[in-house]
């Protein structure tokens, strides 16, 4: 018996849905590493700022579920972006048991700085904008369904 093709082997690593995510993860952000390098945020603090710059202040709470990053990582990035004179991590005045995380000046004023990373990574990837929103559309499909694979 021989062995099956690529195109008929269910093992082959080509034919892998997470090979391809993964590899496509690695490198886009070694994309971002370098634009966002002088802003100097790594790739995750930058997800942190973009949630933070779209609603602030966030609790740490809901901004683990906004970026769907378990406490214990976020906790680390939040306390380096603290750390760097960004955020600020407060008691929530409305729940005390909550900690609130919002930005500084100096991380709002960053915001501007930032406005440039997309147009630049668009650019560097050389890939239409609305195929990259497709693709974004079709991955929070494939995320949705992930999600909802998983064992409760």
């Amino acid at each position: 018996m021989s062995a099956p093709t690529q195109d008929d082997d269910p093992l082959a690593l080509e034919r892998q849905v997470c090979f391809a995510l993964a590899v496509a993860s690695r490198t886009v952000v070694s994309v971002y590493r370098p634009v966002l390098e002088p802003l100097g945020l790594t790739h995750p603090q930058y997800l942190v700022m973009l949630a933070l710059w779209g609603h602030e202040p966030l609790s740490l709470s809901g901004l683990g579920r906004q970026l769907d990053l378990d406490p214990g990582t976020l906790s680390r990035l939040v306390k380096r972006l603290e750390a760097a004179g960004l955020v600020t991590r407060d008691r929530d005045p409305d729940d005390e048991r909550s900690l609130a995380v919002a930005l500084t000046p100096r991380g709002r004023a960053l915001r501007g700085q930032a406005l440039a990373v997309p147009g630049t990574v668009v650019e560097r990837l050389g890939i239409d904008v609305d195929e990259l929103m497709e693709l974004r559309d079709r991955l929070a499909t494939v995320i949705d369904a992930a999600k909802a694979a998983q064992p409760a």
